[in-house]
């Protein structure tokens, strides 16, 4: 156990034995005096078993903190979209590795066996495009027919995914992970005959609108019930959602610069994932050996038979090379990934400085004229909308649903004065006419960032402060994607 962890312990210990009150908190309410969990006092139920957020599966917990984002060498592209800036990022959990080929098959197995029947579309609009393998100087056949589905390639990280497919996933690994758990507590016993009206998913759960094959629900003491329940959120039993990071989570998590902070103090600034800004290992054991996978010179993917510099000529295998100081592999090199943030050149210097994205579109699960969650769609989902501005007016820190283009300013800079002047007699806030997309730029309300070099790249896109942007439907042969999780609670855990 390091200093650190032994301080926080100490102090832990130290205001367990100080604290009068702590022992008998989760008996009775502190302000009325009634006990909680009893049904005589109308069986208000608090969680009084519950210690942390337990990692979930394939996850690493990323202590957050603060640093500076953005660039930290010469911007050989000329661009001017990533100035320094001190930011602070919560903790939170990310993949230890990227999602390989067999971790989205089975997400496509699953689809298929939900909604093939039903509503084969679904299933279609998952697929990876494997025809980003091929060039049309070149020859890559062999990718297009392997590499998503060959054995071979099974923990290889997928790649032809597009930013809407990635969240998808995202989604629908929550729901299964959260349904493996009500598994493992003895509540629900596994249920093969789901389909595509009537399957688990944690927002229905919630809302009582999936039932599942139950094996022992939880006691209610409320009187007024029948004696059981199914979780509750404020049980602590289920686990926030999987998503993608945000660009500072990702910049932060990459760096993992964990490994040289002192005293609030960061002794040693990096340009990549790893300290001495070297591309190139000087431990004895792999003296030469390139630190990760990418393109250090025009037309050399893997070296010269017999040493081979990155021993890769296309993507390498989910947990190659050197993991950072947060154990987190590939965060450099071999594919570069997905984020949640949309793309704007301003974005460093208009964000917040915690927990900076841009992207943000606020939205509500739909309910009838009484209140009521409206029942699931025809696909086994809550339906949701975006909030209205009628039912924000007296907020302070937000009226609109969509917010991507806050602060963004350049709708007063628009070509077509015009344009710019309907738009806004129209409450029209998309940057279509503000970017000109399609014809003097490639940015829109749908372009998002993707971080991180690739196979194919230079070694200027190793460094985490590199930006690039892409279509949210688009898909290349360079991009795959992985998860993060929210860290609910205390900003510190001993499981790491």
């Amino acid at each position: 156990m390091n200093l650190r962890k032994t301080a926080y312990l100490i102090l832990v210990l130290a205001g367990l034995l100080t604290c009068s009150s702590c022992s008998n908190k989760s008996a009775y309410s502190s302000k009325t005096g009634w006990k909680y969990n009893e049904a005589e006092n109308g069986g208000f139920f608090v969680q009084n078993k519950y210690q942390e957020q337990v990692t979930g599966p394939g996850l690493v917990f990323i202590e957050g903190g603060t640093f500076t984002m953005g660039q930290v060498t010469d911007n050989v592209m000329g661009e001017l979209d990533n100035a320094a800036r001190r930011v602070s990022i919560s903790s939170f959990y990310m993949d230890e590795t990227e999602v390989a080929n067999v971790d989205y098959l089975e997400y496509l197995y699953w689809l298929s066996r939900i909604y093939g029947k039903d509503y084969p579309e679904i299933v279609r609009k998952a697929l990876p495009d494997t025809l980003v393998w091929r060039a049309k100087l070149g020859y890559n056949e062999p990718m297009v027919t392997n590499y998503l589905r060959h054995p071979s390639y099974r923990n290889y990280p997928v790649v032809g995914v597009s930013w809407v497919q990635a969240k998808d996933y995202c989604l629908w690994r929550s729901d299964r992970v959260n349904e493996q758990i009500l598994v493992e507590y003895g509540i629900l016993n596994h249920d093969p005959a789901q389909n595509s009206r009537d399957h688990f998913t944690t927002a229905t759960y919630l809302a009582n609108q999936y039932i599942g094959n139950v094996n022992k629900n939880l006691k209610d003491n409320n009187p007024n019930g029948t004696g059981e329940r199914g979780v509750r959120w404020e049980d602590g039993i289920l686990l926030p959602n999987y998503r993608l990071p945000t660009e500072a989570e990702w910049e932060y998590a990459a760096y993992g610069l964990v490994g040289n902070s002192y005293a609030n103090n960061i002794a040693e600034k990096r340009i990549y994932p790893w300290n001495k800004n070297i591309i190139r290992t000087d431990s004895k054991e792999y003296y030469g050996s390139l630190m990760a996978n990418f393109r250090p010179n025009s037309g050399d993917y893997m070296g010269v038979a017999g040493a081979l510099n990155d021993g890769s000529m296309f993507p390498a295998e989910v947990g190659s090379y050197w993991p950072n100081d947060y154990g987190l592999y590939n965060m450099a090199g071999n594919v570069a990934e997905w984020v949640f943030d949309v793309y704007r050149p301003s974005s460093f210097y208009d964000v917040a400085d915690m927990n900076p994205v841009r992207g943000n579109i606020f939205t509500q699960p739909v309910r009838d004229a009484d209140g009521n969650l409206v029942e699931k769609d025809e696909y086994g989902n809550l339906t949701y909308e975006k909030v209205s501005i009628e039912d924000n007016k007296t907020r302070r820190n937000y009226r609109q649903a969509d917010n991507i283009n806050y602060l963004d300013g350049d709708a007063l800079s628009q070509i077509d004065e015009n344009s710019w002047h309907n738009d806004m007699e129209n409450d029209n806030l998309v940057s279509e006419n503000m970017y000109q997309y399609g014809n003097r730029s490639l940015i829109s309300d749908e372009t998002r960032v993707y971080k991180g070099g690739s196979w194919l790249d230079p070694a200027y896109y190793l460094s985490p402060s590199a930006r690039r942007y892409l279509h949210q439907n688009e898909a290349t042969n360079y991009i795959g994607f992985r998860c993060v999780m929210d860290r609910t609670g205390q900003q510190v855990t001993f499981n790491y």
